[in-house]
């Protein structure tokens, strides 16, 4: 691991040309990191930030409001271990934002870490805003070269694992945080209402006050059971996005096979995830940034 940080932290964003002139290569890099919701993502990135000296523009299109902070599952100050995240829990909660919006913020935050010398990393579930930064946006294109690492977990080892997730979510106060955001009106296609988490407690919100104790408890066991539900949906609509953005790319993705670190528990999992997601991310990562820029 020695050689690779050595290797990680060689300078890459000048090259001399001759001893009194210093000029950039013609395209800044980025890491991307791509992934249903579940799979990691949040802490791979931290993980080569840490190592790459990387700072996280976050791409998840719930992430970037305010509030929701256990359903829409951001990373805590905690988690972040001081590496600085851009576009997190910073839009009102009322307010749409849209691909177009992404592609401008997300661009100028980048362009603001390369001239710090650090690496920006894209990370989150929305692929569409990825696609209108990456393949949509020419601009970005002409100025960036992208490496894309993909955090991979088949659906019938994750989906039990989501389920598990909203379970602890409920434990962490997922109905009071989700009540902050009920609709009297029943609308729930815009902003952070729009989470997975929140219209599916719409009718326990309605009715929690006018029944007796054991039918609220089944109509609170509904809504979770339909949050679960959703959430396994959105992983596999997720996924169906990612392999259409892979196409996109023309297979130019790096895939990380997660499972066993899904399928083992404490130590052990900690030991896969370093050595199938981590140690093969940190050499892609590494040769991606020491190689010519095109």
């Amino acid at each position: 691991m020695a050689c690779l940080f050595s290797l990680c932290m060689q300078p890459t964003t000048f090259t001399f040309i001759n001893k009194d002139k210093l000029v950039r290569p013609s395209k800044d890099k980025v890491a991307v990191i791509m992934g249903t919701t579940g799979t990691g993502k949040s802490r791979l990135s931290i993980d080569l930030a840490t190592i790459f000296g990387g700072e996280i523009i976050n791409s998840d299109k719930i992430q970037i409001h305010k509030g929701l902070n256990v359903i829409s599952n951001k990373v805590t100050d905690e988690e972040r271990r001081r590496v600085p995240h851009y576009l997190l829990g910073i839009i009102d909660p009322d307010d749409d934002f849209k691909a177009h919006d992404f592609v401008y913020h997300a661009s100028l935050t980048a362009d603001a870490i390369t001239k710090k010398g650090h690496l920006p990393i894209i990370a989150g579930g929305s692929n569409s805003f990825i696609k209108a930064l990456v393949i949509d946006d020419i601009e970005f294109q002409s100025k960036y070269e992208c490496c894309y690492l993909w955090v991979d977990v088949p659906m019938p080892i994750l989906h039990p694992f989501l389920e598990k997730r909203v379970d602890k979510m409920v434990e962490r106060m997922l109905v009071d945080e989700s009540r902050e955001f009920f609709n009297p009106k029943g609308d729930y296609t815009h902003g952070i209402r729009r989470s997975i988490g929140v219209p599916e407690m719409d009718e326990y919100f309605r009715k929690e006050k006018l029944v007796d104790s054991a039918t609220r408890a089944k109509l609170l066991a509904k809504a979770i059971h339909q949050i679960k539900e959703n959430t396994c949906k959105l992983a596999s609509r997720q996924l169906r996005n990612i392999l259409r953005l892979a196409e996109q790319l023309e297979w130019q993705i790096h895939r990380l096979e997660a499972t066993e670190a899904f399928l083992r528990s404490d130590v052990e999992a900690n030991e896969a995830w370093e050595t199938l997601v981590l140690g093969p991310s940190i050499k892609i990562l590494a040769h991606f940034l020491n190689k010519k820029t095109k």
